[in-house]
């Protein structure tokens, strides 16, 4: 099929916690395993109150982000360059490949920020501070 459309709770939720190999500790909704995709990767991340995802940076992938709900602290920028931004529904943000990036849900509520990165790769998060400056 060219084309498919699904709702939202139609896609099975994964908690994260039950595999040790992937952290954090998060629940998502996998879009691109119920799609499919060949050129990207697509998940919806939920996170509780004071859950994150840690300052990292990947080799390839570009990510680009979207907060749907919740309040977020964002930390952007290579190491020792890094920018604390506050990020709410309507939000966009943009990493490029190894370029540090990492959030927190610092509201009161469940937050949800989709995700989307390319190509789509194995791409498992590098610590920046170890990555030369790009230039």
């Amino acid at each position: 099929m060219e084309y498919e459309v699904v709702h939202t709770d139609d896609v099975p939720m994964t908690d994260l916690s039950a595999v040790d190999e992937i952290p954090p500790d998060l629940r998502i909704r996998a879009l691109d395993d119920f799609f499919d995709t060949d050129a990207l990767n697509l998940k919806l991340w939920y996170f509780e109150p004071g859950e994150e995802i840690q300052y990292h940076a990947h080799a390839e992938q570009e990510e680009l982000y979207y907060v749907l709900e919740g309040e977020f602290s964002l930390k952007l920028g290579r190491s020792g360059e890094e920018t604390y931004v506050d990020a709410g529904p309507g939000t966009f943000w943009i990493a490029k490949p190894e370029v540090g990036h990492g959030h927190r849900n610092v509201g009161d509520e469940e937050g949800v920020v989709l995700a989307i990165g390319a190509p789509a790769v194995e791409d498992p998060g590098l610590d920046p501070h170890g990555l030369d400056d790009g230039d």
